[in-house]
């Protein structure tokens, strides 16, 4: 019993700690969207590229509701139907709910179904056809900023990387249009992915060029977006979107 009372009591502790962290973080992070204002520029244009439907709930919430905090028109391009179980057209639906909840409208998402972008993490998607594809968006959109996976792609997905490899080849040989961006989001280990916001001591120490954390109530459009992707909500993902950092916190760098 005693042992039973002090597990009650530690569960208690991180939870009332876990509670006071947020509360002072929203003051914080208030304060720092000022000066993202100032780094990422109001009213930009802003392109996310994502490999699959659910992508841009599971991995890239707090970018997507950071950036429309600080008034950036957000799209987002989508490579692949997800198809890997023959889900595809009812995946795409779902990108499409995801994307309203989290307050980018559906002529704002573009989905690349093609038989050259399988999701299959068995297969390497052409880096050269990939660049190829985000170029033409990003000149017909007017794109100022393009947000991504690194090169760890979150989760070691061949098809994250991919993206990576694509927009980095843009960014090296110079091909991308005067005066637009790109930002990577920061791959950590297994240990802090499922940290939640007790991961937010090791953004700091890491200086991160771009940090957004999502208050109460932006976490919880976070975990709306996130439902609307019923297809995918087998038990590990529900324990995924409880404890993952991502849900809660993007750390970003520029190229």
């Amino acid at each position: 019993m005693e042992v039973v009372g002090l597990l009650c009591l530690a569960a208690a502790v991180l939870a009332w700690g876990f509670v006071r962290v947020w509360d002072v973080w929203d003051l914080w992070e208030r304060r720092k969207s000022q000066e993202q204002a100032g780094l990422l520029g109001g009213g930009t244009r802003s392109l996310l590229v994502i490999a699959h439907p659910d992508d841009e709930a599971m991995f890239f919430a707090p970018t997507i509701l950071g950036l429309a905090r600080l008034r950036h028109r957000v799209s987002l391009l989508c490579f692949s139907a997800g198809n890997y179980y023959n889900q595809g057209e009812i995946r795409k639906k779902e990108l499409l709910q995801s994307c309203e909840v989290l307050g980018i409208p559906p002529s704002s998402v573009m989905i690349i179904d093609h038989r050259d972008f399988p999701d299959d993490p068995g297969v390497q998607w052409d880096t050269q056809r990939v660049a190829d594809i985000v170029l033409q968006h990003i000149e017909d959109n007017g794109i100022n900023l393009v947000v991504t996976f690194d090169a760890g792609g979150v989760s070691g997905h061949r098809n994250h990387a991919a993206l990576y490899a694509a927009v980095r080849a843009l960014h090296a040989e110079g091909r991308l249009p005067k005066g637009c961006s790109v930002l990577t989001l920061q791959s950590v280990s297994l240990l802090r992915k499922y940290l939640s916001l007790l991961d937010l001591p090791c953004c700091l120490l890491r200086a991160p060029h771009v940090l957004f954390v999502l208050s109460r109530g932006e976490a919880a459009q976070a975990q709306r977006a996130m439902s609307r992707h019923r297809s995918q909500l087998l038990w590990f993902r529900r324990l995924y979107v409880l404890f993952s950092r991502y849900m809660r916190i993007n750390s970003l760098h520029f190229l």
